[in-house]
């Protein structure tokens, strides 16, 4: 068993950026600050330094949470929550950093107390994470979220269960820096079921944006197997946030002209008014699992069953409570310093 979140009693009003990534990471960031209301917080879309700045300035990184497309639906979610932008930590000093992510450990937050939190769903390993098993000097970004928690460059990683820890545990990461929080928007699926979306009793369609982050997927099959599990039912489709919207829906169109295509909306909601869940890779799939829809995803069923994020409802202050006690555990040995200026955050909305 995961040793017990003890209560930790920092001193009041030390200072603690949050470094966000996709809409998802975002709001999970955010539940944790309210939290931790006795201190100072700031928030930063994810940021790249050196070399990997200068290729997400390319254009090459669009599709990751460091491209303008996602760091600006993020920069405009902190903003309409009138929260506190500190972009790339540039105002720095900081005692602590929650981070969402620690594929990329950026230079500045090096030496200071860090708390990843787990997003969802890992990436499979694939061969991208093989290589970088067997040349680990490679950045561990190639190989996609399959190699999170694999930097080691924090003091706590909170998991969403048993299941994950055991999972980080068994690649190396020490059992004693895995605290099971569960993470913030897949504890309470039970809450979606109080939603306004109109429909009932469809087969729902969860796409991913495999081909946009230059993975594998034979588009056309997966749409036939959902067809083939529909057998006639209602489909629904909802896109994933980060997919080219036109493309697929076009595709969708061609083999299922009868379908309702959805590119916004909750997929929560959506899945807790369907009958049957058909996903890939997505996280999603653990809204279904814990509703007790029928699901059918990539991913062994049993396996997911075995890493499906407890059902806690209080995943947000038990992050909280970690956080807590890296603060008293492992007061800051570096603070963040100031980023070197020249970047200019876009202030419009991403299209």
């Amino acid at each position: 068993m995961n040793a017990p979140l003890h209560p930790a009693n920092p001193r009041p009003g030390l200072r603690i950026l949050f470094v966000c990534g996709s809409i998802n990471q975002t709001t999970q960031m955010h539940q944790v600050a309210r939290e931790l209301p006795e201190h100072e917080h700031a928030f930063t879309p994810y940021y790249c330094d050196g070399l990997l700045e200068r290729v997400r300035r390319s254009g090459v990184a669009d599709f990751t949470v460091a491209g303008e497309k996602l760091a600006g639906r993020c920069f405009n979610y902190l903003r309409r929550e009138r929260l506190d932008v500190d972009y790339r930590g540039r105002r720095g000093p900081y005692d602590l950093v929650v981070s969402c992510s620690d594929l990329v450990v950026q230079g500045n937050l090096r030496g200071t107390p860090l708390v990843v939190v787990q997003e969802g769903i890992l990436d499979p390993e694939g061969w991208e994470y093989r290589l970088w098993r067997r040349i680990p000097f490679l950045p561990r970004w190639i190989a996609g979220t399959a190699t999170t928690g694999l930097s080691l460059a924090y003091e706590r990683l909170c998991a969403a269960s048993e299941g994950y820890r055991d999972h980080f545990v068994a690649r190396g990461v020490p059992r004693e820096r895995v605290a099971v929080t569960g993470i913030p928007n897949f504890d309470d699926c039970r809450r979606y079921l109080r939603n306004e979306f109109p429909h009932r009793g469809y087969v729902l369609v969860c796409t991913s944006d495999a081909r946009e982050t230059l993975k594998r997927d034979d588009r056309p099959a997966f749409l036939r197997r959902a067809i083939e599990i529909a057998a006639g039912r209602p489909l629904v489709f909802k896109l994933h946030p980060n997919e080219n919207e036109e493309r697929a829906t076009v595709e969708i169109r061609a083999m299922a002209p009868q379908a309702l295509v959805f590119a916004r909306g909750s997929a929560e909601e959506m899945i807790a008014n369907c009958d049957v869940l058909v996903t890939q890779y997505s996280s999603t799939v653990f809204v279904g699992l814990a509703l007790g829809k029928e699901c059918h995803s990539h991913w062994d069923l049993e396996a997911l069953r075995r890493l499906m994020p407890v059902q806690n409802g209080c995943a947000a202050r038990n992050v909280a409570r970690v956080c807590r006690e890296v603060l008293v555990e492992s007061p800051a040995r570096q603070k963040v310093a100031p980023a070197p200026p020249g970047f200019a955050f876009p202030e419009a909305e991403a299209s």
